[in-house]
């Protein structure tokens, strides 16, 4: 499977999760969460998504193991992440180690989708470089 394919199922399930979330906090009138809620949508939804269109434009690199792995790393550590700032944000004091390992996970994680992004600008700035013939 392609990392764009990934990247947009993640992103919606994980959206339909967010706005479930978001609804029983509204019901419950508990909002304690919340924090965890808005990690979730914006790494979940948001990031996901636009990893997504990224590979879509970049057929060459949506079909690279290292944008699957990234994509795969992406979803495991936000969920993590978000599971432990929930916890925290609950008054379980276990979370705080949790969501600085989801951190990390995900900082390394973007740190991955940069060099592929660098790596595919380079390539395509020495390609652009060359005369092409004309047709």
């Amino acid at each position: 499977m392609k990392a764009s394919s990934t990247s947009f199922r993640a992103a919606v399930l994980l959206a339909l999760v967010g706005m479930v979330w978001g609804i029983v906090m509204a019901i419950s009138q508990d909002h304690s969460t919340m924090p965890a809620h808005a990690h979730l949508n914006l790494l979940g939804w948001v990031s996901l998504f636009l990893f997504g269109i990224f590979y879509r434009l970049n057929p060459g690199i949506d079909r690279s193991r290292s944008a699957r792995i990234q994509v795969g790393v992406w979803i495991v550590a936000t969920v993590v992440l978000t599971t432990g700032v929930a916890l925290e944000h609950s008054g379980n004091p276990a979370g705080d180690p949790i969501a600085a390992i989801g951190s990390l996970a995900v900082l390394a994680d973007m740190v991955l989708f940069g060099w592929l992004v660098l790596r595919h600008e380079r390539n395509a700035d020495v390609v652009g470089s060359k005369p092409m013939p004309a047709e």
